[in-house]
């Protein structure tokens, strides 16, 4: 008689067996493997004509260190650093040479997106204590590199890299457009209204940085004043040509005093949304059309036309509606006089706003659970994690003759007069 039973492996309950990802894993970690080893061979390679004495190669392989496990967003990799020998036995320790790889960091435990990926969860509602259970699925059920008191000391870590952002030198760097806004921290903070205030910078290259980062209070100029010499006390010299923002921020007033060149882009999602508060809901539909036909015109004089319409529309019954658009017309249109490749990304501040919603959904969810200090590493994580994915600028080939002082009318370069009697 045969013995046709089928041994079922034990497994933890609640654990998840998935051959797919069990594949991924090591294929995974076959690749970094190879990667370190390519790392180690290279570094070598550089040395391969600095011989001994007796003609051997200075500078050799010399194995790999013991087996450890990292921690990557696919769940735990076990790997092993590649170890580089120097033999010379003449020198001091100190003029020995040293291989570190840029891959694997000696005392690395997690890979860097998982280290931006703790504070995301932090402000999505997962307390520390939970970490280690919402990552399960996907680390494994043990996570030896994310237990809570880990993720407890990760917070000196934070405050060390925002220490160092804050001291970096400015003087080699050039920002050609900003945006400016702020959110509210409504976690344990003291009655004041204090808020985090933050500028984004797009390069000549046409990338997206986090230029200023600082916590006061949003409708005050002197918090954003602070923020602005800060910047410019670190060797930002040449000021920015556009700055966009909302309308109600202090911010303006400081520009002006710290940065008096650069010119004013009031935020249309801002004002749009301020002019439909003004206006009944059900006719928000008929108004946000007629806005949309002002920011959408293809030159100046059609979205000066456009408000002229607006107006006349609504200037009787909803006076206040069209005080509130009236107010800001010029600023409003200032994107007209830049590269129309550029037209969308500065008719609105929504770089800052879209990092910012994760922010206020977890200070609202926290209910005063946070401090000042943690949500300010906190942001700041989720930030520089954020900016690694933000969208180059259209048309970056234009930042050079915006830098050099060309000017656009309706978006198109004055000195292309062809362009101009065509559009």
């Amino acid at each position: 008689m045969t013995d046709d039973t089928t041994i079922i492996p034990f497994r933890q309950p609640g654990s998840v067996i998935d051959p797919l990802t069990e594949i991924a894993r090591d294929g995974a970690r076959r690749m970094l493997m190879a990667a370190l080893k390519a790392e180690a061979d290279g570094f070598v390679a550089r040395f391969s004509e600095d011989l001994l004495a007796d003609g051997r190669q200075r500078v050799v392989r010399h194995g790999a260190g013991p087996e450890r496990v990292i921690q990557t967003g696919i769940g735990p990799i076990e790997v092993r650093r590649q170890k580089v020998r120097d033999r010379a036995t003449d020198l001091p320790v100190e003029a020995k040479i040293r291989f570190a790889s840029n891959i694997l960091p000696k005392w690395a435990r997690r890979s860097k997106s998982l280290d931006a990926l703790l504070p995301a969860l932090y402000l999505r509602g997962v307390s520390t204590g939970d970490f280690q259970e919402a990552l399960s699925a996907i680390l494994g059920a043990d996570a030896p590199n994310l237990s809570p008191g880990v993720i407890a000391r990760l917070t000196a870590g934070w405050q060390e890299e925002y220490d160092r952002w804050q001291g970096r030198d400015l003087s080699a760097r050039r920002y050609v457009y900003i945006w400016a806004d702020g959110v509210y921290l409504q976690a344990r903070m003291e009655p004041e209204a204090e808020c985090i205030l933050v500028i984004i910078g797009a390069t000549p290259e046409g990338r997206k940085e986090l230029l200023g980062f600082h916590v006061g209070i949003r409708e005050s100029a002197q918090s954003w004043r602070e923020l602005l010499i800060d910047i410019k006390a670190r060797g930002l010299a040449i000021a920015p040509e556009v700055a966009v923002g909302d309308g109600a921020l202090g911010f303006w007033k400081a520009i002006d005093e710290v940065f008096p060149g650069t010119r004013h882009q009031r935020c249309w999602f801002h004002k749009i949304s301020n002019v439909l508060n003004k206006f009944p809901k059900s006719m928000a539909p008929a108004v946000t059309s007629d806005l949309q036909d002002i920011h959408h015109a293809e030159t100046k004089a059609a979205a000066l036309a456009a408000i002229k319409v607006f107006t006349e529309k609504y200037g009787v019954k909803y006076a206040p509606a069209v005080a509130c658009l009236a107010k800001d017309a010029e600023t409003m249109l200032t994107f007209f006089h830049c590269p129309a490749e550029h037209w969308d990304h500065l008719r609105t501040s929504n770089p800052v706003e879209s990092v910012f919603a994760t922010v206020r959904h977890r200070t609202v969810r926290t209910k005063g659970a946070l401090s000042q200090k943690t949500v300010k590493l906190m942001v700041f994580t989720l930030v520089q994690a954020a900016s690694r994915t933000w969208r180059r600028l259209n048309g970056a080939n234009q930042l050079p003759r915006v830098i050099e002082g060309v000017k656009f009318t309706d978006g198109v370069a004055k000195t292309d007069p062809a362009k101009i009697s065509a559009a």
